[in-house]
């Protein structure tokens, strides 16, 4: 497990460890980076009252290195590695249903489903964009699905061999480290399980802003997994960008128009792409938003396009950064090249 700022949230997470009906043993290792709350004390008082548990420390505070300095901790006897996080509550029968799927799959990590579960109604109404195809598209843990051989899981457990053999977590990736790693699981023939049936509650982000960091964040990870591994490109990772590209262009060419242009067909076209846009949003919230109350209802468009258009700018963002110093080095390159060598074919 690890935990950053999770003080509201670690008591209950440890819990639902310790709550399990796995007939094995279980051993807990949490590790904790530099919180601005009270999570370190928290865990070190969870640690004297549950005789299994261990907290290490995670200087960096960066997800994937927290992991790996887990396992790192955990027994090396012990064949099977769960993931599970600071937020997330494991249900009674999480481990020993996805260990039964292990062995009957023959899987090296079995997962199931993100069950977001919010409190107000703009948790309500993230907890259902987040479940829902309009708003994360059609990943089966977001959304549900048969059971069977999958891309990614949420969380995961893993064979302890197979996860040392491909390396662990990739620490470069802050965000998106667990696709990366079921990707590279996949690379070597193993496969990656989805079981339904495993569904671990989360709290979704409690306002406006830090849903769009959040996804802003997802965004710039999601480009710096395309950037390593190209062919994983997508339509469902590139629709909002190309959505932010298109709503940004539009935008311009309304300013510009307004400005200087004054061409009616122009501003009609450029109205269409918002506004196309904007009634495939509202269509799709409203096939999705069956047994949400009335708040949540007026706050589910604004979350889905928060989430679209965040993701989208910090999927561009980052691709313009990279390209920006790619050129930068180019031109460095070019600079100290001595008259000989710019004379030579490159």
């Amino acid at each position: 497990m690890t935990a950053l700022e999770e003080e509201r949230h670690l008591v209950d997470a440890v819990q639902s460890v310790f709550s399990q009906d796995y007939a094995g043993p279980i051993e807990l290792v949490v590790a904790v980076g530099p919180s601005a709350d009270h999570t370190r004390e928290v865990a070190d008082k969870l640690a004297i009252r549950h005789e299994h548990m261990q907290v290490v420390d995670n200087p960096s505070g960066r997800t994937p290195a927290g992991l790996n300095l887990a396992v790192a901790a955990t027994d090396p006897d012990r064949p099977v590695i769960v993931r599970t996080d600071g937020h997330a509550n494991l249900p009674p029968g999480y481990i020993r249903m996805a260990v039964e799927t292990m062995q009957r799959s023959g899987a090296a990590n079995v997962g199931g489903m993100m069950v977001p579960q919010g409190q107000t109604a703009f948790e309500r109404a993230v907890a259902r964009a987040m479940s829902a195809r309009i708003g994360m598209g059609s990943v089966s843990f977001h959304t549900g699905g048969d059971e069977g051989p999958a891309q990614t899981v949420y969380l995961g457990v893993f064979r302890r061999s197979v996860l040392l053999r491909t390396g662990g977590f990739d620490e470069r990736f802050t965000r998106a480290q667990d696709w990366e790693l079921n990707y590279r699981i996949r690379l070597t023939g193993a496969k990656v399980w989805f079981d339904p049936r495993l569904q671990v509650s989360y709290r979704p982000r409690s306002d406006l802003h830090r849903l769009a960091v959040q996804f802003h964040g997802g965004g710039t990870w999601r480009w710096q997994i395309i950037r390593a591994y190209p062919r994983t490109a997508s339509v469902r990772y590139l629709a909002a960008p190309a959505a932010t590209v298109a709503l940004g262009i539009a935008g311009l060419v309304l300013i510009a128009d307004a400005i200087a242009i004054n061409s009616v067909a122009l501003a009609i076209a450029a109205v269409a792409v918002p506004g196309t846009y904007l009634t495939a949003v509202l269509a799709g919230c409203a096939t999705s938003r069956r047994g949400l109350d009335a708040a949540a209802s007026a706050w589910f468009p604004v979350v889905v396009i928060t989430m679209h258009l965040s993701w989208g700018a910090g999927f561009l963002t980052a691709a313009a950064r990279d390209a920006r110093c790619a050129m930068g080095a180019r031109f460095a390159r070019m600079r100290t090249r001595t008259p000989a060598q710019a004379g030579a074919p490159s």
